[in-house]
């Protein structure tokens, strides 16, 4: 319905991200349980780094756009990742020209940052978000203890 191309390769992209999309926000919800004392904790640190990933996924202001000062916590956003890789996959590589002139590819690069050929490197790193979740988690339950006596 928005007009992803019925390719192998691009559903297989699609596929992929939202797979590890989703872990990493699973792992990410029992790394800040296992980084808390309790489930009420958990759940403020959770909704204040959801709001900031929000804010700097390039879903309300592009990557370009954002201020170069800021333009580091762009890069180190999970969902700013996810968001490259889904767009990049599906539309990065299409020629096709819209009413302004510019391809829907050249529209990407210039608007978005977001370049076809970077996939790799996209991929790369939503998972290595998944294993850095899943490595904090494991290793916050392995060594904190929040029970007293």
């Amino acid at each position: 319905m928005i007009g992803f191309d019925w390719t192998m390769e691009k559903f297989f992209w699609y596929l992929f991200f939202m797979f590890f999309t989703f872990m990493y926000f699973t792992f990410y919800g029992m790394m800040a349980v296992a980084m808390t004392p309790n489930s009420d904790i958990a759940a403020i640190v959770s909704t204040a780094f959801y709001a900031i990933w929000n804010i700097f996924a390039g879903f309300l202001i592009p990557r370009p756009r954002i201020p170069v000062w800021w333009r580091w916590y762009s890069w180190a956003c999970p969902v700013a990742w996810t968001l490259y890789g889904l767009v990049a996959s599906q539309f990065g590589d299409i020629k096709t020209t819209m009413e302004g002139g510019e391809s829907v590819e050249e529209y990407i690069r210039r608007f978005f940052g977001f370049r076809h050929d970077f996939l790799g490197v996209v991929a790369v790193a939503v998972v290595g978000f998944t294993v850095l979740f899943a490595f904090v988690f494991a290793f916050s339950i392995k060594v904190f203890n929040f029970q007293r006596r």
